[in-house]
């Protein structure tokens, strides 16, 4: 077992650190709602200091009962104090909905102060959100509230998902192990995994369908309330992000949906299907490839493949990995997926994977790594500007991920380019096509959940509906997957919904940001890093301004997506080299 350490944070909830800081975030709290009863720079000022303070205490105690939490979903004394921790800062809402509107009253441009001045958009940003802000009363009802309603729906859905064991064979496994097998050389045990995860949600649907619905229904009301249009207007604002270039986005996406069912299909082929291809063999392997991909040589190749882009990148890994940052192997009670966690407060980061001896599991560990080296870039901001938006946080790991792929395709004979060609278009028609899929279903149930809740066979309904409309006749429609929406983890953030675009943002902004890095060579790296370090304290397009993109030029967008043509081009002819021979 590979655990990830977290005694810099906490030895342990008896830690007495862990109880002072506790208490001391109160003190701290109430300290800073002294200072709007002053209207001077100095007041200001101590307000950031004291709040750069409190958030990097929260930032430790939330994360370690959070990370606990990931690796342990039942543990007693983390949900203790997660409910402890959600009521205690839900008290503070009502006192911090007045320091905003105090903030609000300043003229911001005027004031001479390198701290003011330091943090000048994230103060605008809040007196530009006054508008959504409703009154001390009612956000302390909300924030309250939350705790038995959203916040209580997504913990018990993780409790669900995390205790279902998957019958395959007479023989029980956890989820994330039966999630893996996906992955396996086998046909046989794909489908028998597929078959098996398919059942094993029926005993499940109605107490997760009631999470979703529980959630989504609160999130609909509070943006109602708060007078956004939609929940969509409400996660752009959010994601520092205009209108403007998710549609361009989008509809750049929905052009080139034909390029990735060509992929689909060109592999159903192979594979013998006349339908397109099934759920179950999405990550089916093309050719035969007995490498076994373990842990410690996946490290090793993606600390070698990062140094090829910078040393910094590399050490960074390097430290990641020796310093017992990550927790890797999947096991019943830990959550599934992959994440990595900044925590500025320590300037260190941790990572969760289901590692399993797959490329894909290596190439999920350099995506991983990279939202960590994008934290790495932030240490010398402040805690205030380290808090990046969702679309541009999937560009690091992306960007990671393109240099692992890239830098192993060099070296590479044939028949190893055609396994890391399909784990890039694989990759790739994930990110593309179900991440649109999962927009077209999040869109739809927004639309639905406004006359009530949905049934579990409507949201099944909806789920495959919007499978068909991305995938078209590159997916069988007699194998697709009516359960998504119970285990991706992102339907159930009732402050955070889309959740799913911002990958596609990200990886076309990545392998446009890579292209340049071809063309400039190593000096590339120091713009990079200036680019990441920027994404705390600007808007998104202002971000990429800075180092010449455009985000509304649909242009762009379309020569990152150009670049997944030759790699299909190439994979279709090492395809058909493999089965003339």
């Amino acid at each position: 077992m590979k655990e990830w350490d977290l005694s810099k944070l906490y030895t342990s909830f008896n830690d007495p650190n862990f109880i002072n800081d506790f208490n001391k975030i109160i003190t701290i709290q109430d300290q800073i709602n002294t200072y709007r009863n002053h209207h001077d720079i100095k007041a200001l000022e101590n307000y950031l200091k004291d709040t750069i303070t409190i958030n990097e205490m929260i930032e430790k105690l939330a994360n370690f009962i959070s990370l606990t939490l990931s690796v342990d979903t039942t543990n007693k004394d983390a949900l203790k104090y997660s409910d402890q921790l959600d009521d205690l800062l839900a008290s503070f809402v009502e006192d911090d909905t007045l320091n905003q509107q105090w903030i609000a009253s300043f003229a911001l441009d005027t004031l001479d102060s390198k701290l003011i001045k330091e943090h000048l958009f994230i103060l605008k940003e809040i007196q530009q959100n006054q508008k959504y802000t409703l009154d001390k009363k009612s956000e302390s009802i909300i924030a309250h509230m939350q705790n038995t309603g959203s916040s209580a729906f997504s913990k018990l859905k993780d409790q669900l998902i995390s205790s279902i064991e998957v019958n395959i064979d007479d023989q029980k496994y956890p989820l994330t192990e039966v999630l893996n097998m996906a992955y396996s050389k086998d046909k046989e045990t794909r489908k028998k995994a597929y078959e098996a995860e398919i059942n094993s949600y029926q005993d499940k649907e109605q107490a997760i369908a009631a999470c979703l619905n529980g959630i989504k229904g609160e999130v609909l009301y509070t943006t109602k309330l708060r007078g956004y249009k939609n929940e969509l207007e409400r996660t752009l604002i959010n994601a520092r992000m205009s209108k403007e270039t998710l549609d361009v986005l989008l509809e750049t996406i929905n052009e080139n949906l034909p390029l990735f069912r060509d992929y689909l299909k060109i592999k159903a082929n192979h594979l013998g299907y006349q339908n397109g291809l099934p759920w179950y063999d999405l990550y089916a392997p093309v050719v035969e490839d007995n490498t076994s991909y373990p842990y410690e040589t996946s490290c090793e190749f993606i600390i070698k493949q990062f140094n090829t882009f910078s040393c910094h990148l590399g050490d960074f890994a390097f430290q990641a990995i020796n310093n017992n940052w990550i927790d890797v192997y999947p096991h019943s009670g830990k959550v599934g997926g992959a994440f990595c966690c900044n925590l500025h407060s320590i300037k260190e980061s941790r990572f969760l994977l289901n590692y399993g001896d797959n490329f894909a599991d290596a190439i999920t560990m350099a995506h991983e790594l990279g939202h960590g080296f994008h934290g790495e870039c932030l240490n010398d901001e402040s805690i205030l500007n380290s808090a990046y938006p969702m679309p541009i946080a999937e560009t690091a790991s992306t960007f990671c991920e393109t240099i692992v792929t890239k830098a192993a395709l060099k070296d590479a004979d044939d028949k190893t380019k055609l396994v890391l060609l399909e784990d890039e278009l694989s990759g790739a028609t994930q990110v593309i096509v179900d991440i649109y899929s999962r927009f077209l279903f999040e869109s739809r149930f927004f639309e639905k959940r406004e006359n009530g809740a949905l049934a579990v066979a409507e949201i099944k309904e909806l789920m495959i509906q919007s499978q068909i409309d991305a995938y078209g006749d590159g997916l069988d429609h007699n194998y697709l997957h009516p359960y998504m929406w119970t285990w991706k983890p992102h339907y159930y953030y009732a402050d955070c919904s889309f959740y799913n675009f911002p990958y596609a943002f990200g990886l076309l902004l990545a392998k446009g940001l890579y292209a340049r890095y071809q063309k400039e060579g190593p000096a590339f790296s120091n713009t990079y890093e200036k680019l990441l370090s920027l994404t705390g304290k600007m808007s998104l397009e202002d971000v990429c301004l800075s180092v010449d993109i455009d985000l509304k030029d649909k242009a762009f967008w379309q020569s990152s997506i150009d670049t997944f043509k030759e790699d299909l081009e190439l994979y279709q002819k090492l395809l058909k080299a493999v089965k003339t021979d």
